[in-house]
């Protein structure tokens, strides 16, 4: 698995590691949950299942954006 380094302020990490202790996880569990939640808010799919998912088209190709326009005045 790939490692990436984080720096934390003191005060940010002590509360981390208190977390972590009250929730009995790991800062690896916490940051696990803290990115999902960010992709997740910004709608980006986790593993290529999901992205295969999410490129689905959810309109068809052939379908009007703006049905308005295509009225007659």
């Amino acid at each position: 698995m790939p490692a990436k380094r984080i720096h934390f302020d003191t005060v940010a990490l002590q509360a981390l590691e208190l977390l972590a202790a009250d929730e009995r996880k790991s800062l690896q569990d916490l940051a696990d949950e803290a990115f999902a939640d960010l992709l997740k808010k910004h709608h980006r799919p986790v593993g290529l299942a999901n992205a295969l998912k999410q490129s689905l088209r959810r309109v068809p190709a052939n379908a009007n954006a703006h049905p308005e326009r295509t009225r007659k005045k």
